[in-house]
């Protein structure tokens, strides 16, 4: 059992930059891969970005490649996103997830791929 906890949202103004963190408890997470998935308002959850084991590999979506920067410290049990050049559009509650997904990085975008939620933070950016 993976418990996580997501912390460091909150409002930013457009252009601005915000990083979110993601703490985890209970089994070691360093054996999950783990992503960033968001969700707005009305909107369904989508993918932001996704990091392996070892973090040898990043995946992004198209919509925030280049800005966000997913990270993670094993020995911490902390997975991060930086985000950077903030848009109104990303405005979202993010949240963190832990699976297992094995393949190509389609699979890593996939939400039924990830076994453990966390509850999410709110990312409000403003025009």
């Amino acid at each position: 059992q993976v418990t996580l906890v997501e912390s460091g949202g909150g409002l930013v103004q457009a252009g601005g930059s915000l990083r979110v963190s993601c703490a985890a408890s209970g089994r070691t997470v360093s054996t999950y891969a783990m992503g960033w998935f968001r969700q707005a308002p009305g909107k369904e959850r989508e993918f932001v970005a996704a990091i392996t084991r070892d973090a040898a590999f990043t995946y992004y979506a198209d919509s925030v490649r280049g800005r966000f920067t997913i990270s993670r410290d094993n020995a911490k049990n902390t997975l991060y996103l930086q985000m950077n050049s903030l848009k109104p559009e990303d405005t979202a509650v993010y949240f963190c997830a832990a699976g297992n997904p094995v393949g190509s990085s389609n699979y890593y975008r996939m939400r039924n791929n990830y076994y453990y939620w966390g509850q999410g933070t709110q990312v409000t950016v403003s025009s």
